[in-house]
């Protein structure tokens, strides 16, 4: 199993933590108490190592299509305002990730990065409407090569606390880039012009870099 980089840290003070706690526990020769230390570290052990897998996808590139950003459940597929970039209607789809999916994002679309922001905030759960205003997030915007405009905005949930982002503005990306990674649960929005076609529906399961979310 590969492990993406942004677990390396986490997983070496894991692995510390889990070795220190056996041996100090083993140390007092109380069979009981040494089981139940094992028993309960390491499945927590195993959930960080694999919160942190990277999966082996071979991604085609499809300019004329969005793909979704990331592994989770289609929660909303609405039309809104969008009030940070477009002000004006977009149609907003929704993929809500739990602690059990692959964080990794990756670009929707392909084009260059026109504008990115990263905004300070809540941590309520991500599920929630609200998230997409008011929890920690960070926007990015990417114009393809006809001049459409599509943002992505990572969003923070109730346990996630940190949003990293890897393109930066001018940068030129294509549906194989990474746009980041979110550490223990979250969501990423999507908002597309009004009229593109979709191709899925609340509730569907879909998988980053690899579902077709809509076509243009």
């Amino acid at each position: 199993m590969r492990i993406h980089k942004e677990g390396f840290l986490v997983i070496a003070v894991s692995v510390l933590i889990w070795i220190l706690l056996n041996v100090l526990v083993g140390l007092t020769e109380e069979l009981y108490f040494r089981s139940f230390t094992l028993l309960t570290t390491t499945p927590m052990l195993i959930f960080v190592l694999r919160f942190f897998r990277y999966p082996r996808r071979t991604i085609k590139l499809k300019p004329g299509s969005v793909l979704s950003p990331c592994d989770g459940q289609i929660v909303v597929i609405e039309e809104t305002y969008e009030a940070e970039y477009f002000n004006d209607r977009r149609l907003q789809i929704s993929v809500f990730m739990s602690v059990y999916n692959v964080h990794i994002n990756w670009i929707p679309v392909p084009g260059v990065v026109k504008y990115f922001k990263h905004h300070n905030g809540n941590f309520m759960a991500a599920y929630l409407p609200k998230s997409s205003t008011e929890n920690e997030r960070a926007t990015t915007v990417i114009q393809m090569e006809d001049g459409t405009e599509v943002l992505v905005r990572q969003i923070a949930g109730a346990v996630a606390k940190r949003i990293i982002s890897y393109p930066k503005v001018s940068a030129k990306v294509n549906q194989q880039t990474e746009l980041g990674f979110i550490r223990f649960g979250s969501r990423v929005d999507l908002f597309l012009p009004i009229g593109t076609k979709v191709n899925i529906e609340l509730c569907q399961n879909v998988i980053g870099s690899q579902t077709v979310i809509a076509d243009f």
